[in-house]
């Protein structure tokens, strides 16, 4: 939550909003009649939630635009994608995954059928330019077919990263109200700070919820850029005009407070829209590297609404020099959890056989299965996400990859005690 100092006036534009938020998500906890039961106790009394929570037992794997990309294919058709997908789907479900988080909104735009956003250049070619199917709709259906969950990824700011997309489509929201974003030396992003930003991104999450049969919406750890510098400097001064310069947030609470609200209305938008989809966020595994980006993960992971599950990204090696992976671990294990907030780890499937981490990757090919072992025995940890299924059939990740699904598979076939 937002840091705000007692007995001074309220800073009104992300404090009174954020409150707003806190009093939604309180109504949509089930209450038991004629209690005055705290949220949480009144929710175990329940016997039907009010609205999904995030399963025990997850074994995801992302797959990113990039391995979803048909944009140097000779065939671009609806029926090229299919056999593409499909052959992904096969692949991550024979090695027993039971959840596919799926990059669908990258920058500021969709592969499905969105009347927000334009459809994505890494299907057509061209942002804007429909590739006369609906890719989501295809996705749901065969993943589903498989008795496999999907989780749609979306990059909630990100507009353009690195100059990708080379060209925005004049219907991407940015090209049609430049007010809505933020220019960096990395990119552009749509503006935290920005009720309308705000807005058209639950709206598109709504879009999807209430369109498609998901199972869960994924924000990744894009928030606020490192270099944002000075660049939201005149949205910060306004907001100091109207709060006044006395109890008003410092830049970075400030900043702070509009990420978080931005969490806490996307919760909102899931569960209105669904009673079986599911909110996850997937910050950076190093913990104390998110508050650089103004991602306030203890809040997130202690406190109810914002989301169902965190998924850190804890991509080292347990040799890492740096940062260890059991040392990552310790910092996330340690916070603490509100009843409904699940925590799963995100591996980094895509560091196998590489020099990645200063070489430690390279002494042995029983990293993973080594670090899903020490998840296992965690009862904090209630699942993992592999990074990325391109590393299913990547030959430099190959030991890795089966030392990895053989203790998988070992532990599903072990008698809990």
């Amino acid at each position: 939550m937002m840091i705000l100092k007692r007995n001074k006036p309220i800073a009104i534009s992300a404090a009174v909003l954020l409150f707003a938020a806190t009093l939604i998500i309180s109504a949509l906890s089930p209450k038991p009649s004629q209690s005055t039961a705290a949220p949480q106790t009144a929710a175990a009394a329940s016997k039907e939630p009010a609205y999904a929570q995030a399963p025990d037992g997850m074994r995801g794997v992302w797959v990113t635009y990039m391995e979803l990309s048909m944009e140097s294919e000779s065939d671009k058709s609806e029926a090229a994608f299919r056999k593409k997908f499909e052959k992904i789907t096969a692949s991550c479900q024979s090695f027993g995954f039971n959840t596919m988080i799926v990059q669908t909104r990258p920058f500021c735009d969709a592969l499905y059928n969105s009347k927000l956003f334009p459809a994505s250049h890494i299907l057509s070619g061209a942002q804007g330019e429909s590739p006369g199917y609906d890719a989501l709709k295809i996705m749901c259906e065969i993943c589903h077919s498989h008795e496999m969950k999907l989780h749609a990824w979306l990059n909630p700011y990100r507009v353009t990263a690195s100059k990708t997309p080379s060209k925005l489509s004049e219907s991407n929201p940015y090209m049609k109200d430049k007010s809505l974003g933020i220019v960096t030396d990395s990119g552009i992003i749509l503006d935290p700070s920005n009720k309308k930003a705000r807005k058209l991104i639950t709206d598109g999450v709504r879009e999807i919820v209430s369109n498609y049969p998901v199972d869960g919406i994924q924000y990744d750890d894009y928030f606020y850029p490192a270099d944002i510098e000075n660049a939201d400097s005149t949205r910060y001064s306004e907001y100091i005009n109207s709060a006044g310069t006395q109890g008003a947030m410092t830049l970075e609470q400030w900043r702070t407070a509009n990420v978080n609200l931005l969490m806490a209305e996307t919760y909102i938008a899931v569960h209105q829209s669904s009673r079986s989809a599911v909110f996850g966020i997937s910050p950076q595994g190093n913990l104390g590297n998110n508050a650089q980006l103004c991602a306030d993960v203890v809040s997130w992971c202690g406190k109810q609404g914002y989301a169902d599950y965190i998924c850190p990204q804890i991509y080292f090696s347990p040799g890492n020099p740096r940062l260890g992976f059991e040392k990552a671990l310790s910092d996330w294990t340690e916070l603490s959890y509100a009843d409904n907030v699940r925590l799963y780890v995100g591996l980094a499937g895509y560091k196998a056989g590489t020099d990645a981490d200063e070489g430690t990757w390279q002494n042995s090919d029983t990293i993973l299965s080594d670090e899903y072992n020490i998840l296992n025995k965690n009862n904090k940890v209630s699942g993992f996400m592999l990074y990325s299924c391109q590393s299913l059939n990547d030959e430099a990740a190959k030991n890795e990859i089966n030392n990895l699904k053989k203790a998988v598979n070992q532990s599903e076939s072990t008698p809990s005690q």
